[in-house]
């Protein structure tokens, strides 16, 4: 009987069917905006941005500290994926916030907050954007009071906290599985 091993094979690049640049540009996105609120590590930038690239996130809104591309440090990390997600910088959440209600976004914070809304028991919809905070702060209070509510991921461990990046990407593979492998 054969072992996995002798089953399993790694597929070559041709055989994952990547998609261009030119074809990312054109493909349809996923309806969300990923807001980082004062982001410190350039490891977690350009990691936010390879994982909205896989998820093919609509944008990522850069705002206050959060460094912007180019910077090698985020390249990097996000292995050219900072050359294809869209990105917009503001100077601060709140002004990225104001952007997007006028734009009849919905806007939601990533947080432990009093009330806030289990992951399992969200649902994603289309037009929404999401706060993910500092590493150290998390969301600022600032930002919060344009937030409808907050969705926080269910941890039983003893630290109660997970990486921003992290967390970033099991909310952005939700809000994929939701809006488009759902029918």
């Amino acid at each position: 009987m054969p072992t996995n091993l002798e089953i399993m094979r790694k597929l070559t690049t041709e055989e994952l069917h990547r998609i261009s640049k030119a074809e990312f540009e054109q493909a349809e996105k996923t309806p969300i905006i990923i807001i980082l609120d004062n982001i410190r590590s350039l490891s977690n930038v350009g990691a936010f941005f390879r994982t909205a690239d896989a998820f093919r996130i609509e944008a990522l809104y850069l705002c206050g500290i959060t460094a912007c591309p180019p910077h090698r440090e985020i390249h990097k990390t996000a292995l050219g994926a900072d050359e294809t997600v869209s990105w917009k910088y503001f100077e601060t959440t709140e002004k990225a916030c104001q952007h997007l209600k006028a734009e009849n976004y919905r806007i939601f914070a990533v947080e432990q907050v009093e009330g806030s809304v289990a992951l399992q028991r969200f649902r994603f919809e289309p037009r929404t954007a999401y706060i993910l905070g500092n590493e150290v702060e998390g969301v600022s209070e600032e930002a919060l009071p344009y937030c409808e509510s907050a969705i926080e991921l269910p941890q039983e461990g003893t630290k109660h906290s997970l990486n921003v990046s992290v967390c970033a990407g099991i909310l952005m593979w939700d809000a994929f599985k939701t809006l488009h492998l759902t029918p």
